[in-house]
């Protein structure tokens, strides 16, 4: 079933301006953050809502056929914030989600999720969680919740490892992550619209150097069309300052806080 009605949360960010303004008018949108934003455009109407407030995000996700879940905090913080946000926030949304009968959740994972595996090490979407952060372990933990709403409550969960979702590659461990705004668009239509029941995905674009197998994704229809490798000249000696940001997956999440040994990253 093509969705009509779909739920963004997140929907003031950059990510979610991007959906925003490339899905209008192909559905109606209701957007939701934490912080206020005005409906401006044709079948679009907007929510204010604190992911942590039960109730809130029960009634948020009524009347609607999907939902792309972006809010949250997209970075490394504390546990009480992290706990509150992108766990909590994630529970309720697919708590929510089953009481209202949606038919589908796209879920903003991250690549920090698997940020701890060696970087020349292919990953796909079946490979285990290593994550580099709490805040990966959040998204970690996301994907879990996911796989119990798909084949316990029957919610198609597609969750996006996403990687460095930029206008351009800004350092060379980009010109392996990078997925172009043009690619996210396509890999959430393909959320929104393929056959699956749990799955997880790389959000990545076509690059000559990327570190994932994302024949999952392709097997569902995604089409990317843009590879990091034409800025390569223009950001190609742009390296990350330490070992550990150079050589494993999670770039500067990994160094952050490490008090680990070397030996058992490999």
């Amino acid at each position: 079933m093509t969705p009509k009605r779909v739920l963004l949360t997140g929907a003031a960010g950059l990510l979610g301006g991007v959906l925003r303004r490339s899905l209008g008018g192909q559905f109606q949108l209701r957007l939701a953050d934490i912080v206020p934003l005005e409906a401006t455009g044709e079948g679009e109407e907007s929510i204010i809502c604190d992911l942590a407030d039960a109730a809130a995000v029960e009634a948020m996700c009524e009347d609607v056929d999907a939902i792309i879940h972006l809010g949250g905090i997209p970075y490394e913080t504390g546990w009480p914030e992290l706990l509150r946000s992108n766990i909590i926030g994630t529970i309720n949304l697919y708590e929510g989600a089953r009481r209202a009968g949606v038919d589908r959740v796209l879920f903003a994972s991250s690549n920090h999720a698997t940020g701890m595996h060696p970087n020349d090490r292919a990953l796909s979407g079946e490979s285990p969680p290593r994550p580099d952060s709490r805040y990966g372990l959040t998204k970690a933990i996301g994907e879990d919740v996911a796989a119990l709403y798909a084949y316990k409550h029957g919610i198609r969960s597609f969750c996006l490892r996403i990687g460095s979702c930029l206008p351009k590659p800004d350092n060379k461990r980009a010109l392996s992550t990078w997925l172009s705004q043009a690619d996210f668009v396509r890999l959430v239509q393909v959320g929104l619209t393929a056959d699956y029941v749990h799955e997880i995905v790389y959000g990545v674009s076509r690059n000559t150097r990327s570190w994932w197998d994302n024949s999952a994704a392709f097997r569902l229809g995604y089409q990317p069309q843009d590879d990091a490798e034409i800025y390569a000249a223009e950001v190609g000696a742009i390296e990350l300052k330490t070992e550990l940001a150079r050589n494993y997956q999670g770039g500067n999440f990994v160094p952050e806080e490490f008090s680990g040994r070397k030996e058992w990253l490999d």
